[in-house]
């Protein structure tokens, strides 16, 4: 199967679906480049598989425009919008072979009978179905139904191929082996690809781009590594990374900034424009020290194997570190924490949008009070 090189870029602008007074999509613009994979991702009723409906056709727009190639489809019927699709439920028909269920689409268009079998032969191939053909749904495996309900849009040979968390039936070793074909596949085939999921791990794994959905509204659009390095909120900080960023209050105090109940923890310069502010740091960039740092007790930790997840409270919030097994940390003990100055993130308490240097906030380089240089 030769890649699909046709432009099919995805533009979404200022596009709006409310019942009522209630948006779930609430003027959302992006774009989702010709031949890159891109992934609506958020938590449940974020808005993302009805943005992908709006972008299939199959929900009517209550305002805003969906383009296609350049081509405004927002009032096509699906089957004029050059799409593929694939849903969370396989949607296999029980009483036909793997074969029948590949063919279902291009036998109701009524393609010929020999470009039918030429093909079924190639999708087959390409996905690994060759010696399933006769079987029916319930004679093979749930990561093999899934391949149909993949090869059912595959020799469609559309441009575009929408998925509605088609993985979230499997269990992990499966949906691990899947997120590396598909992505495997999607570059094969050159296709545009526009996968929902709500899972964060799936979505840095497999996007060339990610966009956050939270109540509707996009939080941020980007690549995986811009949203891990520099979330543009709470929201995004929070959403993507496990274990999470730890995002702890910080309070006035002489000097400027702490965080709140140490006021020894001093991290950041003068207070403009909020009322308070909010300092993210990931587990992974926390480290401890034996020279000074933040002061911290340790609640629990727990064994992963490669490393350790220890739970702290700094001044009676809760931090997590990712340290290394030969860390002799305990329950109860007292730890001294600290952290590059170019790994903490610094947000605006009120509306939690991301404030960077420039704003006016300089963050602080004291080794002595947990935040150390390069």
């Amino acid at each position: 199967m030769t890649a699909i090189t046709q432009n099919a870029a995805i533009e979404v602008r200022d596009l709006r679906k409310a019942w009522g007074d209630q948006a779930a999509v609430d003027d959302i613009s992006f774009t989702a480049p010709a031949g890159e994979f891109t992934v609506l991702l958020g938590p449940s009723g974020c808005g993302k598989s009805t943005t992908l409906r709006l972008i299939a056709g199959l929900e009517d727009a209550t305002s805003g425009t969906v383009m296609i190639g350049g081509e405004t489809v927002t009032n096509k019927a699906p089957n004029e919008r050059q799409i593929a699709m694939v849903f969370q439920s396989y949607a296999l028909f029980p009483h036909l072979n793997v074969a029948e269920n590949i063919l279902f689409g291009l036998k109701v268009r009524r393609v010929p009978a020999a470009e039918r079998a030429e093909r079924l032969q190639r999708t087959a191939a390409l996905l690994g179905l060759d010696t399933l053909l006769d079987r029916r749904p319930s004679q093979i495996s749930g990561g093999q139904q899934q391949r149909v309900a993949l090869g059912r849009a595959i020799i469609a040979e559309k441009p575009i191929c929408l998925m509605d968390e088609p993985l979230s039936n499997l269990d992990a070793k499966l949906r691990h082996e899947m997120r590396i074909e598909l992505k495997s596949l999607q570059r094969k085939l050159g296709i545009t690809m526009v996968y929902v999921t709500h899972d964060q791990v799936e979505a840095i794994a497999m996007a060339d781009r990610i966009v956050v959905l939270n109540g509707g509204r996009i939080e941020q659009c980007a690549d995986p590594r811009s949203l891990y390095d520099c979330p543009a909120s709470v929201f995004v900080a929070r959403f993507i990374g496990t274990p999470p960023m730890n995002i702890l209050t910080l309070a006035p105090c002489p000097g400027g900034l702490a965080i709140a109940g140490d006021a020894t923890a001093l991290v950041a310069g003068d207070q403009k424009g909020a009322s308070f502010y909010q300092l993210g740091v990931r587990p992974e960039d926390i480290s401890i020290s034996e020279t000074g740092g933040v002061s911290a007790t340790v609640e629990q930790v727990e064994y992963l194997g490669s490393d350790l997840l220890v739970d702290c409270r700094i001044a009676g919030q809760p931090l997590v570190m990712r340290a290394s097994t030969q860390d002799a940390v305990r329950p109860g003990e007292s730890v001294h924490l600290t952290w590059p100055k170019q790994r903490q993130h610094l947000f605006n308490g009120d509306t939690g949008a991301r404030i960077d240097a420039h704003e006016g906030i300089s963050l602080s380089t004291s080794t002595e009070t947990g935040v150390s240089d390069p």
